[in-house]
C-alpha cells in the first residue's frame, strides 16, 4: 500500500473514533483524545471532564470501550487511559457542548454567548472566540461571533497554539453551529516580547573593532602579491619588476598628507591678462593674411573680367566686317 493511501486511511479511521468517543462519552464531558501505535499496541488517552463516568463501576464501560475498539476498527491491543480535564473552561471541546447544551435548553444566544465568554477569561485564557452560525432566532440564518482577547486565525500558531472546537445544537427551526477558539494562558505567541529593567546592557552588546585594527588585520599588498610565483618561463627581469612593485607600500591610516599649495589672486589675474594678450595678437595676425588672400583673388578676378570684355568686342567687329563683306558680294 501505498504511503499515501495509508496516510488517508489514518486520518479516516482516527476522525471515526473520535466521533464514537464524542457520541458515548457526551455526558461526561469529553475533551479529545491522543492516538499512537506502539510496537505493544495502541495507546490511546481519553480527556474528559468526569473519568468516574467514563471508567464505569468495575471498569464496565471501559471494558466496553476497548472491546468495540477492537472489533469495530481493528485495533490491535487498545490500550486506554482516562485523565482528568484540570481547566474544563479552557478546554474548546467542552465548552462548545457546554454552549450547544445550553441553547438546545433554551438559552437566548446572546446571553450564552457572553456568559460563556466571560467565564474562558475568568479562567486566564489570552484570548478567546465563538462563532454562532445557523438560525439562531427567526427563519433567516446568520452569523453571531463574540470575542475577546487575543486570537490567531492563520499561520502556524493557529494550528499549533490555539485549541478549537465544534459543537452542534439542535432546534426547532434548523441546527446551530458552535465553533469555539482558545488560547491558552501561558502559551508563548511569536509576536511576544519582554521588557527587562535594571540590567547593565554592557553585558549584551559587544565593542565595534575600530578601522585601524581592521587595517592590522588585513594583508598588505605588497605581502600579498609577494606569496604569488611567476608563471614558469617568465623572464626573470620580469619577475624582479613585479616584485619591486608589490613592494611599494601604501600609507598608513594616520599619516598626513602634504599641503597644497594655492596660488595667489593677483599671480592668477595676471596670467589671465598674459593670455588674452597672446590670444588677441594670433587674431590679429590671423585676419591680416586672410585680408591679404581675398584682395589678391579680387583683382584676380577683375582682370579676368576685362580680358572677357576686350575678346568680346573684337568678336563683334569681325562678325560686323563679315556681315558688310558679304553684302557687297551679293
Amino acid at each position: 500500500m501505498a504511503d499515501e493511501q495509508q496516510f488517508i486511511e489514518d486520518g479516516l479511521q482516527r476522525t471515526q473514533i473520535d466521533e464514537f468517543f464524542a457520541d458515548e462519552l457526551g455526558r461526561a464531558g469529553y475533551g479529545g483524545m491522543d492516538v499512537a501505535k506502539t510496537p505493544m499496541g495502541t495507546q490511546i488517552v481519553l480527556k474528559a471532564e468526569k473519568p468516574g463516568m467514563v471508567i464505569g463501576k468495575g471498569g464496565k464501560n471501559i471494558r466496553k470501550i476497548t472491546d468495540t475498539l477492537e472489533t469495530e476498527f481493528d485495533l490491535d491491543d487498545p490500550q486506554v487511559d482516562v485523565q482528568e480535564v484540570d481547566e474544563p473552561d479552557l478546554n474548546a471541546r467542552i465548552v462548545a457542548d457546554r454552549l450547544a447544551n445550553a441553547l438546545e435548553r433554551g438559552w437566548y444566544f446572546r446571553k450564552a454567548g457572553h456568559t460563556t465568554i466571560d467565564r474562558i477569561m475568568e479562567a486566564g485564557a489570552l484570548g478567546a472566540e465563538i462563532v454562532l452560525s445557523g438560525k439562531v432566532t427567526g427563519a433567516r440564518s446568520r452569523v453571531e461571533k463574540f470575542n475577546r482577547g487575543y486570537i490567531k486565525h492563520n499561520g502556524e500558531p493557529a494550528e499549533e497554539i490555539v485549541d478549537s472546537g465544534v459543537g452542534t445544537a439542535v432546534m426547532k427551526l434548523g441546527t446551530i453551529g458552535v465553533q469555539v477558539r482558545i488560547i491558552p494562558p501561558g502559551a508563548d505567541l511569536p509576536d511576544d516580547f519582554e521588557i527587562y529593567e535594571d540590567v547593565d546592557v554592557s553585558d549584551y552588546v559587544t565593542e565595534a573593532e575600530s578601522v585601524e585594527d581592521l587595517l592590522e588585520g588585513e594583508p598588505e599588498e605588497g605581502e600579498a602579491e609577494a606569496g604569488e610565483e611567476p608563471e614558469a618561463g617568465a623572464p626573470a627581469a620580469e619577475a624582479a619588476g613585479e616584485e619591486a612593485e608589490a613592494v611599494e607600500e601604501a600609507p598608513e591610516a594616520g599619516e598626513d598628507f602634504e599641503a597644497v599649495e594655492t596660488p595667489d589672486e593677483t599671480d592668477v589675474e595676471e596670467e589671465l591678462e598674459d593670455l588674452e594678450a597672446d590670444v588677441d595678437e594670433d587674431l590679429d595676425e590671423e585676419t591680416a593674411e586672410e585680408a591679404e588672400e581675398l584682395m589678391a583673388e579680387m583683382d584676380e578676378v577683375e582682370e579676368d573680367g576685362e580680358d572677357a570684355s576686350e575678346s568680346g568686342e573684337d568678336t563683334d567687329d569681325e562678325s560686323e566686317a563679315a556681315e558688310a563683306t558679304g553684302g557687297d558680294a551679293e
